[in-house]
């Protein structure tokens, strides 16, 4: 049976967005604990919009910025401006626009009472394996993290980079990299060698050419690589976007929790599903439910989490300036503490 996962690299046009506002959030946190964030941004060309709402005791006047630090530790710098050129962004060149608000009271009120800030259903999932996650999902991560990092010091490959991988009978089958390339570069010794076997295919650049890249080429949206982030097909996507919100939505916070849920409950079973659900203002989860599978078998256990939200925002440690390290991670790379 034919199993596919695809993993983006911090340079793709998506990530870059979900990194910028992940990033403005720890820098929030660091000035203001307690800042209420929703901020959604979106990147085109060398334009940066950003919209959202924010409740905090300090502002956003430094927006450019962070935003210009956020690419500078994703890679798109001065230096790798002179190299590739019109073919990626540019940072000096980026311009903000900025519709940020300020949160609904009506939000705030229910927040203040120990409440969620929002309600959402919220899916965990953790498997037996490298990682606890689908086998595909692992290598496609591990092929795409090893070219991202090779291409940060290259001044032939650029940071833009896709992989997918499809395994059968859990031999892999095709190995699919998409990497910006100055000039033809063979990649087939480093594949096999990350992946630590030959796969049937590698197709690397499908289009022959792959030089215009990062928002340059495409148009980057928070919230569009959540397959990447969670679990592929493995399991459903609970919840929104976590990388645009403060702890206090839940999408971050109960997701992580999950997470975790899923890999503690694992033990000797092949996979692991938690479903969480919460109510904008309550303390109460609406409901939890733990289903595992083994051999087969599957059985199901009810949860019940009355968790102060504020106390799991701390034991998870939510209340810091961890974002924009989660948002590397991805959901599925969070393990229990």
């Amino acid at each position: 049976m034919q199993r596919t996962a695809e993993a983006v690299s911090l340079g793709h046009p998506d990530k870059v967005a979900d990194y910028i506002s992940s990033y403005i959030l720890d820098r929030l946190i660091e000035q203001d604990p307690q800042v209420k964030y929703a901020v959604e941004v979106l990147i085109k060309d060398n334009n940066v919009v950003l919209g959202g709402e924010i409740a905090s005791t300090t502002t956003l006047n430094n927006a450019t910025e962070y935003v210009k630090c956020a690419l500078a530790e994703i890679g798109y710098d001065n230096r790798y401006a002179d190299i590739w050129g019109k073919y990626a962004i540019e940072p000096d060149k980026i311009k903000i626009i900025n519709m940020i608000g300020i949160q609904s009271p009506e939000i705030s009120q229910g927040v203040d009472n120990n409440g969620w800030g929002d309600q959402g259903v919220f899916v965990g999932y953790a498997c037996q394996g490298e990682g606890k996650i689908n086998r595909e999902l692992f290598l496609a991560r591990k092929l795409n993290k090893a070219l991202y990092d090779k291409a940060r010091s290259s001044r032939n490959l650029g940071i833009d980079i896709k992989t997918q991988i499809t395994l059968n009978d859990d031999k892999i089958e095709t190995a699919i990299v998409a990497i910006p390339m100055l000039h033809e570069e063979d990649l087939t010794d480093f594949v096999i060698s990350v992946l630590g076997e030959r796969p049937e295919h590698i197709i690397v650049n499908g289009t022959g050419r792959y030089t215009y890249h990062s928002s340059i080429a495409d148009c980057g949206i928070t919230g569009r690589k959540l397959a990447c982030d969670f679990y592929s097909t493995a399991c459903p996507i609970g919840g929104g976007s976590p990388w645009t919100k403060d702890a206090s939505k839940a999408d971050l916070t109960l997701n992580v929790y999950a997470r975790i849920l899923a890999c503690e409950n694992l033990v000797d079973n092949d996979e692991c599903f938690v479903y969480l659900s919460s109510c904008i203002g309550r303390r109460e989860l609406s409901s939890g439910l733990i289903k595992t599978i083994k051999n087969g078998v599957v059985s199901y256990r009810d949860l019940w989490c009355n968790q102060i939200p504020q106390k799991l925002i701390q034991y998870l440690g939510l209340d810091k300036p961890v974002y924009t390290e989660l948002c590397k991670k991805g959901i599925s790379g969070i393990f229990p503490k």
